[in-house]
């Protein structure tokens, strides 16, 4: 075979498609929609290329209209897992062979065939199934995915291209080699692009994969996979199984070819995990790699020179889209009392325009919570919060379970800054504001960066460049996305990685080559062209 140096297309963002109306998508995506919701789909396993069914079949409902049925997926057991862990390990050396220009030459096809045949079908599932509006699943079904994907294969191929340095007469070579065993990437509901990226970046770094999907995320991640399959994935690379997280758990973390987990997903469920892992590591042939993006309580830290509507609107979008279900969520702001009267009222105006309801309408901002467990959750911290007598609830509070998981926009109205609404995650459309002190800008900074264990985004926002660089230098471990005078939410791939740290994850940054690096292991080769033939050293002479 002929092992040309090779270029990879320079990666470029995927433009955002708007879906205004008049435009040619968004008729194509309402069509779209309109054939997914006309039938019921049965979505199997995929196992070593294998379309695998079960017994147990379970329904899935759009979270916004609990009487229509999209599907039925088939549902595992351990048996399963097992299956695709052999599957994994039994198609792992002829991947990690295959010239890296082929697996690069496999997702750069499968980002084009997203971004054409597949937008509106990709777009319309993560809607219907996730509850997402035409433009929070345009960036993240879409354009997020498609850009993992080309930017991955671009970040690889400069990994690869590093190479040492040489002296005269040896050659002095890096390989990059990917892990012993197979990776197991455990993937959220709320982004079908991390859905995407967990498993495939392990995999074009040449390892193989089984891949448990969310519940709530089946809908979509079975396209997923046949984007993969369409754009020639070999199989056996990446196994598809829905299972519950213990029984995956119980088979993966006790085997002896486990090389690492590639996560998203909550503190508590990732803890449990690495203690598995650590009561287990006496069993495994290598190290496992742990890479996690866990919870977040992310905030915005206004000083008393911001621009009132600049921090209104940032909170509006930055809490509520998506209903707050982004990690990167606002979800907790520390706002001068000079400022909050004319705060309050722009985001008073802007909350009382939102509409609410189904995806199907497009001029709905806030959709429907995932489900009822994570419903009920939510709607009990908002009843505690209207009992508390350090809490008021300001705007919104009312919910609604009788059609869809609905929550209204909800701000709270706190004089405690420790209050639980402020510490604690809540992944929902909960916002808690404490009003200080304009005078006390630096306590408040302080007051800020030890009431959350979690340390993923946040944001300051202010006219005055020295409250700016205080509140950069005295939050440097605060949030691993810290963004000035913008909402802490909206990162791209390409442009600000991604990840936090403290209790928010590993901070291994997804969407960057500091992420590929994890899923291979570095092999330096010398090779001496005059190699010595007598062991003596010159110093060894007699004067």
């Amino acid at each position: 075979m002929i092992d040309n140096l090779f270029q990879v297309p320079k990666a470029e963002n995927e433009p955002v498609y708007s879906y205004a109306p008049g435009t040619e998508e968004r008729k194509a995506l309402k069509d779209a929609i309109k054939e997914a919701r006309s039938k019921q789909i049965e979505i199997p396993m995929y196992i070593d290329g294998k379309k695998v069914k079960t017994d147990n079949l379970v329904a899935i409902h759009p979270p916004h209209d609990l009487q229509h049925t999209l599907g039925h997926y088939h549902k595992a057991d351990g048996t399963h897992v097992r299956m695709a862990i052999e599957a994994a390990l039994k198609a792992k050396e002829k991947w990690a062979k295959m010239p890296w220009k082929a697996r690069a030459a496999i997702f750069l096809k499968a980002a084009s065939l997203l971004a054409g045949p597949y937008r509106y079908k990709m777009n319309a599932a993560t809607m219907l199934a996730q509850s997402k509006t035409p433009f929070q699943a345009e960036i993240d079904s879409a354009c997020e995915t498609i850009d993992f994907w080309r930017y991955n294969v671009q970040f690889m191929s400069e990994i690869y291209a590093q190479q040492p340095r040489s002296s005269e007469h040896t050659w002095n070579r890096l390989e990059q080699r990917p892990l012993e065993g197979f990776i197991f990437a455990l993937t959220p509901f709320n982004f079908t692009s991390i859905a995407a990226n967990l498993p495939t970046a392990p995999a074009l770094m040449g390892n193989t994969v089984v891949w448990k999907p969310s519940n709530t995320q089946v809908y979509s991640a079975r396209l997923l996979m046949e984007i993969f399959i369409e754009a020639g994935l070999p199989d056996g690379v990446i196994n598809l199984v829905y299972v519950s997280g213990p029984v995956a758990g119980k088979e993966i973390f006790s085997h002896p070819d486990f090389a690492g987990i590639h996560y998203t997903g909550s503190t508590e469920v990732f803890q449990t995990i690495w203690k598995e892992i650590g009561v287990n590591i006496h069993k495994y042939r290598t190290y496992p790699r742990i890479v996690g993006e866990t919870g977040g309580k992310d905030f915005v830290m206004v000083h008393k020179t911001a621009n009132a509507a600049q921090v209104a609107t940032a909170l509006t979008r930055g809490a509520f889209e998506y209903q707050g279900q982004k990690c990167s969520a606002a979800s907790r702001a520390y706002i001068p009392d000079n400022l909050w009267p004319e705060i309050k009222d722009i985001m008073g105006e802007q909350l009382a325009s939102i509409k609410m309801g189904g995806v199907e309408d497009f001029s709905n901002f806030v959709n429907a919570i995932i489900d009822e467990t994570t419903f009920d959750k939510l709607t009990t911290y908002i009843d505690n919060a209207r009992k508390d007598k350090v809490t008021e609830i300001i705007f919104g509070g009312n919910y609604d379970k009788s059609k869809g998981y609905f929550i209204k926009p909800t701000v709270i109205l706190t004089t405690d800054p420790e209050h639980i609404t402020m510490k604690e995650e809540l992944f929902g459309p909960v916002l808690t504001i404490y009003i200080y002190k304009a005078g006390k800008f630096e306590e408040t900074l302080d007051l800020l960066d030890r009431t959350s264990i979690y340390a993923l985004t946040g944001s300051v926002f202010a006219q005055d460049r020295n409250a700016i660089e205080m509140a950069s230098e005295r939050l440097v471990n605060a949030a691993g996305n810290f963004y000035i005078n913008d909402k802490p939410t909206g990162a791209v791939i390409g442009h600000q990685p991604f990840g936090g740290s403290r209790a928010s994850g590993t901070n291994d940054k997804a969407g960057s080559a500091m992420n590929l690096y994890r899923w291979i292991s570095p092999r330096t080769i010398k090779e001496s062209f005059l190699p010595p033939e007598d062991y003596r050293y010159p110093f060894l002479n007699e004067d």
